[in-house]
Parts: C-alpha cells; sequence; structure tokens
C-alpha cells in the first residue's frame, strides 16, 4: 500500500508521515527542499529563491519523490504535492492548519520571532502556491484529491496517525472484502 500525505509548512507533515510509516512498519519517502539544498551545498532560503527561477528544481524533487516511493511494495511519501503526484496512492491525505499554528511550529524549529515567521510562512505559501501553479497547474488550496483532509491545529501528531493508521487499516479491509 501507497500513502500520500501532502500540507503546507508547518501543517506536521514530516512529523506525521515518519510517524504513519513507523507505525506500519512502511518504507518512508520524505525527500525535501532542504536536502536537495543540501545535496548541492546551498543555504536553504538562498535555494528556495533559486526554485523560483528555475522550474527544474520542482520538477527533480517531485520525480525523485515517486521514483523513491514506488521502490517499495508499501511507502509513506510525505511532500508537499504527493497527493498530486502520487497519483496511483491508495490513500490521499491533506494535512492543513492555521497560518497561526503553523508559524508558530515553524518558529519552534528554526527559531526567531512569530512575527517574521508568520510574514515568511505568508510569503513561502504564496510564492509555492504560484509555482505550483505554474509548473504543474496544482492549485495546493484545492484538496478534492484528497481522500481524508485532516485539520491539523487541535491535534497532536500522534492523534493525526492514528487517524491515518486506522484509514489505512479500513482500507485493506476494503480490498480483503472486494476479494
Amino acid at each position: 500500500m501507497r500513502i500520500a500525505i501532502s500540507g503546507k509548512s508547518g501543517c506536521g507533515n514530516t512529523t506525521v508521515s515518519t510517524m504513519v510509516a513507523e507505525s506500519l512498519g512502511y518504507h518512508l519517502v520524505n525527500f525535501t527542499f532542504r536536502q536537495m539544498a543540501t545535496e548541492r551545498g546551498m543555504d536553504f532560503w538562498d535555494f528556495c529563491k533559486l526554485a523560483e527561477e528555475d522550474d527544474g528544481i520542482d520538477l527533480e524533487l517531485d520525480r525523485r519523490m515517486v521514483e523513491m516511493a514506488f521502490e517499495y511494495e508499501n511507502s509513506v511519501l510525505g511532500s508537499r504535492l504527493a497527493i498530486w503526484n502520487m497519483k496511483d496512492a491508495d490513500l490521499k491525505v491533506y494535512l492543513k492548519a492555521s497560518d497561526e499554528t503553523r508559524s508558530k511550529r515553524v518558529l519552534k524549529r528554526e527559531g526567531g520571532t512569530l512575527e517574521e515567521r508568520m510574514a515568511q510562512t505568508r510569503a513561502r505559501d504564496e510564492k509555492d502556491s504560484a509555482r505550483y501553479m505554474r509548473i504543474y497547474g496544482i492549485d495546493n488550496n484545492d484538496t478534492s484529491e484528497a481522500d481524508l483532509v485532516i485539520d491539523t491545529d487541535d491535534k497532536t501528531p500522534q492523534e493525526i496517525c492514528e487517524i491515518i493508521v486506522k484509514a489505512v487499516e479500513d482500507k485493506k479491509n476494503s480490498y480483503v472484502q472486494k476479494k
């Protein structure tokens, strides 16, 4: 079974994808801009600016992630566009949270001030959304592609993981019943 989990920065995508993969014993694929920046020896924010001008970066990242996910029979792909790019996923999950919640989570991870993180999060969202629309024609605010949308504002990563694991088990049971 292949699971795709998407969400904007600060929604808990990486944390939850990791927990779901560990809970199910699945292979985790969570290849990110941060990792590509490190591969290229670049500062993360400089790399993000470069990606605004070079669509090949997004195309390479997304291609590599989907290829990695399909190397395994059971995998969890966590990325901004996983639910759109992994069209054959058995379960597509979209994590959402308010701008304030996401900014607080990014602040906890990266430091700074809440005001800085809120401004940075909004600016990143706008740039990411414009880039995804330009490159793929994807509106990453449209969650209709998802089988399951989870508001993470008032949930712990463990609670979110449990919701997803239950959805996976339900999906597996429906496959068995169909046979």
